[in-house]
């Protein structure tokens, strides 16, 4: 069957547009709505290092915004409706069973360097991804079970799974699949990581300079733009310089003093000044997973059900409302509300203080002299590294858990540092959140014979995540993601906290710019007016 486009059931939540009417146009303080116009040199704070810039491997946002500007995708997502339509595919077949795919590519199309992208770079790329391994932390996981890839015309390509893939066409529009040239997929991982990219999107990387910056210059002979986007031809921007400034106060005042034009991280502190000196901002919910303390669960105590489960019960998630931001909300699920086939199961996330200290009388911990609970010896004490700007939640966190005797030591450091305990799997519980708008984000991040951050051995719910990327009637693939998110919580492998939100604040010389359907930023159609 020929598909043009795509819908999911289930619409994201809708872009919350504060301090403007319009992404697009500046607000009505401004007087009538300008022209776009070429030109300008867009200045972006991050508050964090990218640490790899291939977006193939790296799995942070900030990488991740860099990469969707380098690189086009085979299709695109609608950020509203879930929609899956045109970018580099004109349309695509797939197949009755949901395992082959046959995508038909628009003419004309090239990267950087001048090399076609077809159906042989489309290949080229995504065995290049089977090559890399573990090192592509989630386009790997898109990939999981490719059987072949055939280039039946020139323009064409066709990718056939060993088993039903319902997930794979959303997965073809991430940039976690973008396409790069050969000179590109012939580079080591770690050249790559740094900056080797030749890509096909609006914008060509010039440098990247750790804990510094990321500068992108605009590609002049730009001209295929997805079928979302508001204008064609090239980027209106000659380039963009993102940097890295990690304290949240700096990043504020260079946006209020016109140092920078966006910044991309505004922290919960900084809301009320926004509001107050009527700075522009966009918002939206961030589908895909919640950010949560997920269990390693080879490590004892927490290898214990009732350890974990104990640690749900303690956790109050509605008093933290009162300290994160009102663009976010205490999770319901560890799918954000936001993502196709979320279902509440708040009634498996109720505060239960006396709960929780029955399970752990039952599992042998005892309160010792300072409160804290211990057991032969071994207190109940977990260490959570982090780099985010979370230190308050984790704080109150800390506070809740210690009132049933368990003690939570916070270390927060960089962003590169708590990779790499992550990688080692050095970790006890380690603090994250997912983006993607599709629920098989379970199965890429829990399933215990993919990355399996529980570090745990199979269970009834792989069976279920590993059915749910397969099943296609779409009532059915519901009823496994509730119920593989249910188990996730009923059987602690995941504490879940709050949903995110991201809040990009911008001066008033920005316009056109938006969130794309995982919630990251698309500068295509972004401008500068004068000032």
């Amino acid at each position: 069957m020929i598909h043009r486009s795509l819908p999911l059931l289930l619409a994201l939540g809708t872009l919350a547009l504060a301090g403007c009417d319009d992404a697009s146009a500046p607000p009505t303080a401004l007087g009538a709505p300008q022209a776009p116009a070429h030109g300008g040199v867009l200045k972006v704070a991050f508050d964090g290092d990218p640490l790899c810039i291939d977006p193939h491997q790296g799995g942070n946002n900030t990488a991740l915004n860099v990469g969707r500007q380098l690189t086009d995708s085979l299709t695109d997502q609608h950020p509203e409706t879930s929609e899956i339509v045109p970018w580099l595919a004109e349309h695509w077949e797939v197949s009755e069973d949901s395992r082959r795919f046959t995508f038909h590519l628009r003419g004309g199309v090239s990267f950087s360097d001048g090399t076609p992208v077809d159906g042989a770079a489309v290949k080229a790329n995504f065995e290049a991804i089977q090559k890399l391994g573990a090192l592509a932390q989630l386009s790997g996981t898109y990939l999981a079970g490719l059987k072949s890839i055939e280039v039946p015309a020139p323009l064409s390509v066709a990718i056939e799974f060993e088993q039903p893939n319902a997930q794979f066409l959303q997965a073809s529009s991430t940039m976690s699949l973008g396409l790069f040239a050969r000179a590109t997929l012939e580079k080591t991982s770690e050249e790559r990581c740094q900056g080797a990219l030749v890509g096909s999107g609006p914008f060509v990387l010039d440098s990247f300079v750790h804990n510094q910056h990321v500068r992108l210059s605009q590609r002049a002979d730009y001209a295929w733009p997805s079928s979302l986007a508001r204008h064609q031809g090239r980027a209106w921007l000659d380039g963009i310089e993102f940097l890295v400034i990690p304290e949240s106060g700096v990043r504020l005042g260079s946006l209020l003093s016109g140092q920078i034009d966006v910044n991309t991280s505004v922290a919960v502190q900084d809301e009320g000044i926004l509001e107050s000196r009527a700075i522009p901002f966009i918002a939206r919910p961030n589908p895909g997973i919640v950010f949560n303390l997920a269990p390693n669960q080879s490590r004892a105590p927490l290898d214990q059900t009732a350890v974990r489960q104990a640690l749900n019960k303690a956790i109050d998630r509605n008093e933290l409302q009162g300290i994160i931001s009102r663009h976010q909300k205490p999770a319901s699920s560890v799918l954000a509300s936001s993502t196709p086939f979320y279902r509440d199961d708040s009634q498996y996330l109720t505060h239960d203080p006396e709960g929780a200290r029955q399970l752990l009388d039952g599992a042998g911990w005892q309160p010792g002299d300072d409160g804290i609970r211990v057991r032969d010896g071994q207190r109940l004490s977990f260490q959570v590294d982090y780099w985010q700007a979370s230190t308050p939640v984790l704080e109150l966190l800390q506070q809740q858990l210690r009132q049933v005797g368990v003690e939570l030591r916070l270390n927060k450091t960089s962003i590169s540092q708590v990779s790499a305990k992550n990688s080692e799997r050095d970790y006890s519980l380690w603090f994250f959140n997912l983006t993607r708008a599709d629920p098989d984000v379970l199965r890429t991040v829990f399933l215990a014979s993919g990355r399996n951050v529980n570090q745990r051995d199979d269970t009834e719910v792989d069976h279920l995540l590993e059915e749910s990327s397969r099943v296609l009637d779409p009532e059915r693939r519901r009823e496994l993601i509730e119920a593989a998110s249910r188990l996730l919580i009923e059987e602690g492998h995941v504490l879940p906290l709050y949903e995110a939100a991201t809040l990009t604040a911008f001066g008033q010389q920005v316009r056109g710019l938006h969130y794309e359907a995982s919630t990251r930023l698309q500068f295509f159609d972004t401008w500068l007016a004068p000032r």
